[in-house]
């Protein structure tokens, strides 16, 4: 008999048996769409007009920063998928059994920031509509509104992969029609889009903020998504190449970021503005908004789900004994809590700015230690079994010490390249040697992922995957 497609979710992090693996390269896709294909990557585009970056510029950067980003991202699902693992217990490998334990905890902090930037997007749009019947957007209205939308995120978060992927199954089709008409509505009328919007900048600053913007939002945005990937390519059946695996989930992340990235710089390009309510009512006006309006709260809340979903998986990964649905709940509270940090914040674009560049801060020297572990020093190969021993007893060791000095120097290398906007952030080699230019993340990976070459051991392991 044929599994449901909607039931609960009782995996946590062991191995997901083969019976169980039964996800396709294709739902991975749509699970990766789904949560892309939402008002935040216009708000990625359009922060490169805010930050006085011509039409062009902005268009470039999300074009070309993405194919490197995005592939990132891919490499990452691929780890799942050879071994049924999730991805802060994959990195046991390369931090050691207890040492995983530093990325796991930063990984459950990065979602609950995550929950409180998506949910910004359908808060506001909410107020958007509510307001064109009169609802004032004050502090009562929006609490209600938080609470509802957070009610619903934590629902499907809290049962699990399943049901994920069948809300996306279901709801992504439709949102996709839902931007092709914004998009044909915005590239074809009038007064939309100043394609001629060029940079006021001198060349000097336009080169630095082009770099800044695709530390943030160009490779940046791939990067983001690393340290959950393969939590859901862990379900996808073993008969599926990893070839496979790694171009559905590509495309799934590159095309809507790309296509919604654009759409927001060219709607800014007149509007200067982030909001995505304004975005909208700039192309759409009347009963035509509200209902734009009300479907793409879709991508928000797409996003959300796997933010609730992978930081209960983050916890269980730290060695904490709870059933994953009452993490769920706690995390679903913390988000509640982080959410009005954003909604109430006064300058959105700029706290997303700080918010994007704390995170590419950290995870590119992950991303560099975990690639080179698993894709380098392992060929691709781990011993599942020894991830799951003690401290004491795992082949992989307590803390593997080569791996935490080489994340922690690629951390502070990639901060002398970074250029935020905040003065923390401004590195003195990108501020007095480069000229502003931010390449954070590639010194950050770079820098990580060869410190851990030259000084980890070579696996003392026999590496042959155990078949989960």
């Amino acid at each position: 008999m044929a599994k449901t497609e909607l039931r609960l979710d009782d995996h946590a992090i062991e191995p997901i048996p083969a019976a169980d693996r039964d996800s396709t390269g294709a739902q991975q896709m749509w699970i990766w769409a789904g949560a892309n294909i939402a008002p935040i990557n216009w708000a990625l585009g359009a922060l490169g007009i805010i930050l006085k970056l011509g039409i062009w510029d902005v268009i470039a950067v999300i074009v070309l920063g993405n194919l490197v980003g995005c592939a990132l991202f891919a490499s990452f699902t691929v780890m799942g998928h050879k071994t049924g693992v999730n991805q802060m217990v994959l990195s046991r490998a390369a931090f050691g059994r207890r040492g995983a334990y530093l990325p796991a905890a930063l990984v459950f902090l990065m979602t609950l920031g995550w929950i409180g930037v998506n949910t910004y997007f359908p808060v506001k749009i909410s107020m958007g509509i509510l307001g064109q019947f009169g609802v004032p957007d004050t502090a009562v209205p929006n609490l209600i509104v938080i609470t509802i939308i957070m009610a619903l995120q934590i629902g499907i978060g809290t049962y699990g992969f399943y049901a994920i992927r069948t809300f996306e199954k279901y709801t992504v089709p439709a949102t996709v029609a839902i931007m092709v008409l914004i998009s044909v509505a915005a590239w074809t009328q009038p007064g939309v889009v100043n394609w001629n919007l060029v940079s006021p900048l001198a060349p000097g600053e336009r080169y630095a903020m082009m770099t800044l913007l695709t530390a943030a939002i160009g490779v940046g945005w791939g990067i983001s998504w690393v340290t959950w990937a393969s939590d859901y390519s862990r379900f996808v059946r073993k008969s599926e190449s990893s070839a496979s695996v790694f171009w559905y989930s590509f495309a799934g992340m590159y095309l809507p970021v790309v296509w919604l990235g654009i759409l927001g710089a060219t709607i800014a390009s007149v509007t200067n503005d982030a909001d995505p309510a304004k975005m909208v009512s700039a192309v759409f006006g009347g009963p035509m908004a509200v209902l734009v309006l009300a479907l793409v709260l879709h991508g928000p809340i797409a996003t959300n789900i796997l933010n609730v979903y992978s930081a209960t998986l983050a916890l269980l990964s730290m060695g904490i004994r709870v059933p994953r649905i009452v993490l769920a709940l706690i995390v679903g509270a913390a988000g509640y809590l982080v959410t009005f940090y954003f909604v109430f914040a006064p300058n959105f674009a700029q706290a997303f700015d700080h918010w994007m560049i704390g995170l590419i801060m950290w995870l590119s020297p992950f991303a560099g230690v975990a690639l080179a572990d698993f894709y380098i020093r392992r060929k691709g190969v781990i011993d599942v079994a020894e991830l799951y021993k003690s401290p004491e007893t795992s082949a992989y060791g307590d803390v593997n010490w080569p791996g935490i000095i080489a994340f922690v120097v690629g951390l502070v290398a990639g901060w002398f390249f970074q250029n935020g906007l905040l003065p923390v952030f401004k590195g003195p080699i990108s501020v007095y040697m480069l000229g502003g230019a931010d390449l954070s993340w590639l010194v950050g990976t770079l820098v990580a992922g060869g410190l851990y070459l030259v000084f980890s051991p070579k696996p003392s392991v026999a590496v042959a995957t155990v078949t989960p």
